[in-house]
């Protein structure tokens, strides 16, 4: 399969990254929306570590290796939690997204 240029910036899907962690063993998911947000509606399973609280994700995860993926509602502030998170030594931290495109039902 050829890969364009613009594959690399296309938005994630979270859709897709829902699929995955639900079949990676041992996955966290983790929605770095603010509480008030999170509270509204999250996807079920999800763990809040607001972005402006990420350092405490340590607490929540201790494994550096723990397969994580990340969601925000439009997908930035997870962008800059993956890149956070892999600064701080996660090896496997992922952004999928935003919840704003997610299919499937929330809860609160």
């Amino acid at each position: 399969m050829n890969m364009g240029l613009f594959d690399f910036i296309r938005p994630s899907d979270i859709n897709e990254g829902i699929k995955e962690y639900q079949s990676t063993p041992n996955a966290v998911l983790i929605d770095v929306r603010r509480s008030d947000e999170y509270n509204t509606g999250h996807i079920e399973g999800s763990i809040n570590v607001p972005l402006a609280d990420i350092g405490l994700v340590e607490e929540k995860v201790p494994d550096l290796e723990t397969p994580v993926f990340i969601y925000c509602l439009s997908g930035a502030r997870s962008s800059s939690a993956a890149a956070m998170l892999k600064g701080m030594g996660y090896t496997n931290a992922k952004s999928i997204g935003g919840i704003n495109s997610f299919k499937g039902t929330l809860v609160k």
